[in-house]
């Protein structure tokens, strides 16, 4: 399904001076491979020819975007404002999908209330407690990108580097942003094997990417004043055994940059990451001081709106739905051990349910010492799966007496 950018004169203004084709349509995109970090995307976009693209092969595209002098690409920083995780997740696709980075590069800063924010082809239940994030109000999220779950707060700075694929570069982005931390506080920085930014080993930003044709981004969290107790308690899974291909986080210990330097704050950190990009030429890190950020386009206050951004509440959306939240979890299966009660002595038993596309979709009980598998009639099987539903199905169980559960184990009722 495509996005026809509308033709409302204000709106096409507003696109055309964002870098956006006013004519342009929009093939949405799927995911085709990725590694822990990456999510590799392969598109189709038509766009109506203009001086900053070229209607000939990818070949001939990649000379000519590589043939673009640093002087003659634009940077801009936007900042959005909106602190609403799904909103900003919806911009940074329409962006991916829609912009033009051909002689424009984008350097997006968002802030976000509390949420844990899982990657692409993550389980929420092995990297976080669902159900006490529900009840604490911090709500999960799954991005489009590749990569490990994090906590956000207003503590949390979140950077998204937009280019053409043919100029990403991971370590020139992680770079503006030590080079950033050095320049206004002092603070030295190193980057990891893994594209973690680190201090003394301990992580003050990770890393994911999404890389497609033409666009690509890179984006980052950067921890200043982060409520280390609730990213804790938030990335705590239910007590059971998950058995699951999905790509799992690599625990690291972290460390705000308050703790380093207390005069760090948000603003400020903003303020410096924008101000060393708009200051660091385009392809290579070259420090043009004042001179070179006056040729930019500076900071922009983003408002992520229909109005603005025609389509984007559709993006919202399904960001927002169950369906892609929870929905898109790879199957998985899930254990516990359970003990029913006896006259004399106490049977224990293991709980095994699998999950597929978020429901419970087998249910079953493992008898003691041995494969063997016996289904569990419940209602619950067919719904959605959750720590909840799974501890309802133990509760029930636990009533069940060691006989009756022997005879049912035997067909006898």
């Amino acid at each position: 399904m495509s996005i026809l950018l509308r033709r409302n004169s204000s709106q096409l203004h507003l696109l055309q001076r964002l870098g956006v084709a006013s004519s342009a349509a929009i093939t949405r995109l799927a995911s085709s491979t990725n590694d822990n970090n990456n999510v590799t995307d392969t598109a189709t976009t038509t766009t109506t020819p203009t001086p900053t693209t070229t209607t000939t092969t990818s070949g001939n595209k990649r000379k000519t975007l590589a043939a673009v002098a640093d002087a003659d690409i634009k940077k801009s920083v936007f900042i959005s404002q909106s602190s609403d995780i799904f909103t900003n997740l919806a911009l940074e696709d329409w962006l991916y999908k829609n912009f033009d980075f051909g002689h424009h590069h984008v350097l997006l800063l968002w802030v976000n209330e509390p949420c844990v924010v899982i990657g692409r082809h993550q389980n929420p239940f092995t990297e976080a407690n669902v159900s006490k994030l529900m009840e604490r109000g911090i709500t999960l999220a799954r991005r489009n990108s590749g990569g490990g779950a994090v906590y956000h707060d207003r503590g949390n700075l979140n950077c998204t580097f937009f280019t053409p694929r043919e100029r990403y570069d991971r370590k020139y982005n992680l770079n503006i942003v030590t080079r950033s931390l050095f320049r206004e506080w002092a603070i030295k920085t190193e980057i990891n094997d893994r594209d973690d930014i680190v201090i003394a080993n301990k992580k003050i930003s990770g890393t994911a990417a999404k890389l497609g044709r033409p666009n690509a981004y890179h984006h980052c969290t950067i921890l200043a004043s982060a409520n280390k107790l609730h990213l804790g308690e938030s990335l705590v899974k239910e007590p059971a055994n998950y058995i699951s291909r999905a790509t799992a986080s690599v625990p690291s210990p972290i460390r705000n940059l308050v703790d380093v330097n207390r005069n760090v704050n948000v603003p400020q950190l903003l303020s410096a990451v924008g101000y060393e990009y708009l200051r660091t030429a385009a392809t290579e890190l070259e420090d043009g001081g004042s001179t070179q950020t006056m040729k930019q386009r500076g900071f922009q206050l983003i408002n992520p709106t229909e109005k603005w951004f025609p389509g984007i509440e559709e993006l919202r959306a399904n960001y927002s739905s169950w369906d892609w939240v929870i929905g898109k979890t790879p199957k998985f299966t899930v254990e516990k051990e359970l003990e029913v009660k006896g006259d004399e002595r106490g049977m224990k038993l293991k709980l095994n349910v699998e999950v597929e596309a978020g429901l419970m979709s087998k249910i079953c009980l493992q008898l003691p010492q041995s494969e063997q598998l016996v289904p569990v009639v419940t209602p619950l099987q067919g719904q959605a799966y959750n720590e909840q539903n799974l501890n309802g199905i133990m509760d029930a169980l636990k009533l069940v007496s060691t006989s009756n559960m022997q005879q049912a184990m035997n067909g006898s009722i």
